[in-house]
Parts: structure tokens; C-alpha cells; sequence
């Protein structure tokens, strides 16, 4: 075992994360397809792959990473469907059954995800963690603004 890698019970963990980041941009992408196009959604995910990279390297910073990206989704997938339930306008569109399932998909695989980061113990010092889930929120922030330009979001 290398220095700097996770106890068993922890990689579990730490692939757990990869795989439901894998899930999440795998449901996206199917929205893409769909819908608005896959460059979009390419775009919207690329943070995503910051865990499924660590936790495939059971790195306890997948933790981190994954934590703001989870909750950023979910609160997606809330605002969804709080428009399609007729509550809430903060996200307006047309969906598709296709597209109400992934965020079926993609609201469970975030739970998923915030729940498994809640029992990670991940050997990373809180506000190292902190600092870096400030800076992948950043990075999800940053890749929906860019998402959104012209030149892609119609590709």
C-alpha cells in the first residue's frame, strides 16, 4: 500500500464516489443527447471527472471534490422539479420523459454521493478539504456560465 492511500473500508468509499460521478455525467450526457446537445452538457460535467479520477486513485480528496458537484446537481434537479410540479419557476423549460428521468438519475446518484461523503473519513484536514470544495464549486460554477455561451450551448 502506498503512502498516501486510503484504508480499505475507505477506497470502497473512494470508488463509491467515482461511480456515482460516473453515473451523473453518464445520465447528463443522455440529456444531451436528447435535448440542448452533448457539447453542453460535455462541459457541465468536466468537474465531475475531477472525482471520478481520484476516487478511481482512492485519494481522499474525492471527497471534496465530490461533495460541491453533488450538491450543486441536486439543487438542479430540485429547482426542476419544482417546475414541473407547478411551485416553483426558477428553472423553465420543455422535458421530455427522457429528460425527467435522468434527473431521476441524477438527484439520486447526488444523494448518493452526499451521503457517502458524510461517512468518508478521508485523512484530508477539514479546511484543506474545504478549500479544495470552494475551489471545485468555482469549477462548476464556472463550467454551467460557460455552458451557456452561444457557441455551445447550441452544439
Amino acid at each position: 500500500m502506498m503512502n498516501n492511500a486510503l484504508p480499505p473500508p475507505q477506497q470502497r468509499h473512494a470508488k463509491a464516489l467515482a461511480l456515482a460521478s460516473l453515473v451523473t455525467i453518464a445520465a447528463l450526457l443522455v440529456v444531451g443527447s436528447v435535448s440542448s446537445g452533448v457539447l453542453r452538457h460535455l462541459v457541465q460535467t468536466a468537474p465531475s471527472w475531477l472525482t471520478v479520477y481520484l476516487g478511481f486513485r482512492q485519494r481522499g480528496s474525492a471527497k471534496w471534490t465530490a461533495l460541491p458537484v453533488a450538491l450543486f446537481w441536486l439543487a438542479i434537479m430540485v429547482f426542476i422539479w419544482l417546475y414541473l410540479l407547478g411551485w416553483a419557476s426558477i428553472l423553465r423549460g420543455h422535458y421530455s420523459a427522457v429528460e425527467i428521468a435522468m434527473t431521476i438519475v441524477v438527484g439520486l446518484a447526488s444523494c448518493f454521493v452526499i451521503v457517502q461523503s458524510l461517512v468518508f473519513r478521508s485523512g484530508v484536514r477539514w479546511y484543506a478539504g474545504l478549500g479544495i470544495s470552494i475551489v471545485v464549486l468555482a469549477l462548476q460554477l464556472g463550467a454551467l456560465r460557460l455552458s451557456l455561451l452561444p457557441g455551445i450551448a447550441n452544439h
